[in-house]
């Protein structure tokens, strides 16, 4: 499947979102951890929504003795921005650039003509 595909599809969940967030706020929590913070989800419930989020790459898993911590790949997210979102909002931003250069311009000629009046 290809990347952004199984981004997208671990995204849609909010169950996943919510475990994203909770590790954006302190990566490298355990399965005990990260089930203490959503009671409303059973254990394997936990762990199947960390496989997607692993399928995906949004969540490294990582041993450390015999506890699995797991910690948030930031970097999918960025390249779905950089994918969709960066060059959708190239045409705004260059409008953007535009009207600046616009007003810049404008409030120059109006300084101009007040001097030439004064």
């Amino acid at each position: 499947m290809e990347q952004g595909v199984e981004v997208f599809r671990a995204l849609a969940d909010p169950s996943r979102r919510a475990l994203l967030d909770s590790l954006f706020s302190r990566d490298g929590q355990t399965l005990n951890e990260l089930c203490e913070m959503f009671p409303e989800m059973t254990r394997f419930g936990v762990m199947k929504h960390l496989a997607v989020l692993a399928e995906a790459n949004l969540v490294i898993t990582a041993r450390d003795g015999r506890t699995k911590r797991h910690y948030l790949n930031p970097a999918p997210i960025e390249q779905i921005a950089n994918r969709w979102i960066s060059k959708y909002a190239a045409r705004f931003t260059a409008a953007l650039v535009a009207l600046d250069d616009q007003v810049a311009a404008d409030q120059h000629r109006t300084a101009s003509r007040r001097a030439d009046t004064a």
